[in-house]
């Protein structure tokens, strides 16, 4: 079972000082993360002011830094729509990559996912197709990647564990319907769900991702301390006899 560790997002140190925004902060976190036991990377970019980035300068200077201090570990970044919202430029931007991540999220529930996805297949970057809903599943089937991608993210952003588990059902129907070979699958909640979807991506036999762009806190609901203290809960929890 793969855990990818997501160790920023969109948070900033208001929300936890631990928050790696910095290139050395990643990969400080990145190297004790893998240490913890993870086996992937998923991070969020950002620039000399502590914003989201796609720019290649930004990207670059924080892939190089991680390589130095982690090599080999696989690394991800985010392509979100939110860091830049018009397509053409956002293809424009990743098109200017000097350093290219191992792999990257493209959320197939955003203007211009498939251009996207195509653009970094061209460039060898792997993907990850990040579906919210059954809708993004559609999307994605439609575009006949679904086969070249690396792994498929089942991302529900519901925060009712029954709601979000109702999401993934969705999901997993309309790629059951396609009766194609899938790639592997990782489930991951957010916030409220973290944990216990968690705990349902074990049950199934799915990856598994923990970080803080998902949560702060553990499964009692004390503040982690860093993303590697997540990391070593979820890996706990991933061993037989396991549990919330």
């Amino acid at each position: 079972m793969l855990i990818k560790a997501a160790i920023n997002g969109g948070r900033s140190k208001r929300e936890h000082p631990s928050i790696p925004i910095t290139p050395d902060e990643q990969a400080a976190a990145v190297v004790e993360c893998f240490a913890a036991g993870a086996s992937a990377i998923h991070l969020h970019v950002r620039s000399t002011s502590g914003d989201e980035s796609l720019s290649d300068p930004d990207v670059a200077r924080t892939l190089r830094a991680v390589r130095i201090g982690a090599p080999g570990v696989p690394v991800g970044v985010t392509t979100g729509a939110w860091i830049v919202p018009d397509p053409s430029l956002r293809l424009r931007l990743i098109e200017e990559w000097t350093e290219l991540p191992d792999f990257a999220s493209v959320n197939f529930n955003e203007a211009g996912a498939v251009e996207l996805a195509q653009l970094l297949i061209s460039r060898g970057v792997a993907i990850e197709a990040g579906l919210c809903d059954a809708v993004a599943a559609a999307n994605l089937l439609n575009s006949t990647l679904v086969q070249r991608c690396m792994r498929i993210l089942l991302e529900p952003q519901e925060q009712e564990l029954e709601s979000a588990l109702d999401v993934v059902k969705g999901i997993e129907s309309t790629l059951d319907r396609a009766g194609i070979e899938l790639p592997r699958l990782l489930l991951h909640g957010t916030e409220a769900t973290a944990w216990p979807v968690m705990r349902e991506a074990i049950n199934r036999g799915y990856d598994i991702r923990i970080g803080f762009e998902d949560t702060l806190l553990l499964p009692d609901g004390a503040m982690a301390a860093t993303n590697a203290e997540l990391v070593s809960k979820a890996k706990r929890l991933a061993l037989p006899g396991g549990a919330i």
